[in-house]
């Protein structure tokens, strides 16, 4: 039995705000040689470069040669239920969205993923980003997908940067939320040892 190979990542695990996003891509034909020449975890990669990346995933994917799906858990579901639940969440919708049959796929997680346990044949590999290319290629995907929407958000909630610093903790976004209190997509139970509930918003 031939299996598909499937690659998963996450990005967004440590942010302020905005949600936790988890990619899955599946190799479905052979691809070109050299299809992955370069290629680097999306955190050793220019912003440029992701970009570059995350076009040429677009490509393969209209011709045929691979799927991916990117599924997301928001702020309030990792309030509610803690960011390993909304990362178990968003992996199972990827897996779900790209409807994959569990007996004939080769999932390769990165860090500390894991798929359901339906998916017998997997496998998580520690800094796998860095090693395996089709999961760097989840990392790029995902990381793009993730920024593109905290850009979205920036419009939205203008006080705040996100399109500078997607979320993260940086000193600008600590000022920021100092002074306007936070919006509809910080994570509360991450602030709470910052910042008293009663200056929420």
């Amino acid at each position: 039995m031939n299996l598909l190979t499937v690659g998963i990542d996450e990005v967004g695990r440590g942010p302020l705000a905005g949600p936790v996003s988890v990619c899955a891509v599946v190799i479905k034909r052979k691809l070109p040689k050299g299809f992955f020449k370069g290629i680097k975890n999306s955190k050793a990669l220019s912003s440029l470069r992701r970009e570059e990346w995350y076009r040429r995933a677009r490509a393969a994917r209209k011709a045929g040669l691979i799927d991916y799906h990117v599924a997301s858990s928001s702020a309030d579901f990792i309030d509610q239920r803690g960011i390993v639940s909304a990362l178990r969440a968003a992996l199972s919708r990827s897996l779900r969205l790209l409807k994959l049959d569990s007996r004939t796929s080769h999932i390769l997680l990165d860090g500390s993923l894991y798929a359901p346990k339906k998916f017998r044949n997997q496998k998580t590999i520690i800094r796998g980003d860095e090693k395996i290319p089709v999961i760097a290629l989840a990392s790029i995907i995902a990381k793009v997908s993730r920024d593109r929407w905290m850009r979205h958000y920036a419009g939205v909630f203008p006080r705040y940067g996100f399109d500078q610093h997607v979320g993260y903790g940086t000193a600008a976004h600590y000022r920021a939320i100092k002074k306007h209190g936070l919006s509809k997509i910080h994570r509360r139970s991450f602030l709470t040892a910052v910042f008293k509930l009663n200056i929420y918003k």
